[in-house]
This record gives structure tokens, sequence and C-alpha cells, in this order.
């Protein structure tokens, strides 16, 4: 089942869920708060865009939350969306769930009138962006370095017209 998340009924599972993607941060930071990373989402998005028209939607599995999507509307520019962030916990990877959610975010895009969609992916992250690949995005070119977090990586923009 996919929902959007409330925020306060369903912290504790964001929570524990991002504890159970420990190695997905080990690429991103050094400084592993899952309480620090679960406000984030639940609170941030890319600039011009209003977090609160941001949807924050979970994927469960029975009572489980298996997995996390937050979609943004603006960014880069006017009519695109932004997929800030989608993740699974670890015992629920490799299991088809990742293409069921991007189902749903894309529909959801298109819903809002959005003509793109774009998102980030970790150069260190080759197994992500092989998903993202396979389902139709490809790198804009733009790259930035960024050393949020402790960790210096790169991150590169990709692109889906939807």
């Amino acid at each position: 089942m996919i929902r959007p998340l409330d925020p306060i009924a369903d912290r504790a599972a964001l929570v524990q869920m991002y504890q159970a993607t420990a190695d997905y941060w080990a690429l991103d930071r050094l400084d592993f708060d899952p309480e620090a990373l679960a406000t984030e989402f639940l609170t941030d998005a890319p600039p011009n865009c209003d977090p609160a028209q941001s949807q924050r939607l979970g994927l469960f599995q029975g009572a489980q939350l298996a997995g996390v999507a937050e979609l943004s509307f603006g960014f880069p520019t006017a009519g695109d969306a932004y997929l800030g962030q989608m993740m699974f916990a670890d015992w629920a990877r490799g299991q088809g769930q990742g293409a069921v959610l991007l189902a749903e975010v894309m529909a959801r895009a298109r819903a809002k009138g959005c003509i793109n969609i774009y998102l980030g992916v970790l150069d260190t992250n080759p197994k992500g962006r092989a998903f993202w690949q396979r389902h139709g995005f490809a790198d804009t070119g733009l790259s930035r370095v960024d050393t949020d977090g402790g960790v210096t990586k790169t991150l590169r923009r990709l692109h889906r017209a939807l």
C-alpha cells in the first residue's frame, strides 16, 4: 500500500526505516542520525518549492514502512517535478517495489500537470543510477560536488519526460 505519510503518526516508522538504510547513508554522510534525517524528510524541499505542497509517500508492506519517496513541484523550473528522495529499507529491496513506487510518483506528478521529473543520484551509488536508467532517466550533464554531512560526493541530475 502506498499512502501519504503523517508527520506525527508515521515518524517512528520513518526513523526505523532509516535505521535499515544505513548502507545508503554511509555514501552520503558521516553524521548518520535517523531522527534528524526524518525531520529533514518531513519538512525540507528543493529551492523555490513550497514544502507544504510536497508529497511525502510511504510504501508499506503490512504494517511496516518499506520505502519512502518525496515529490516536490516547481524545481528546477515551474512545471517540473523533483523526486528528492526515494529509498527502501534493506530488507525490502530487490522485490520490484521500486518500480511500483516510481509509477505512483510519476502518476502524481502528471496529475499536478508536470511535464518533466528530475532527481539527483550520487556517483557512489551505481545500483541506484542503474535503477533510474532502467526506468528511462538520463543524465542532464549537470552535477554538483557537495560536502554536506562530512562526506565529499558528486550528485548528478537525471531527467525523464512525463
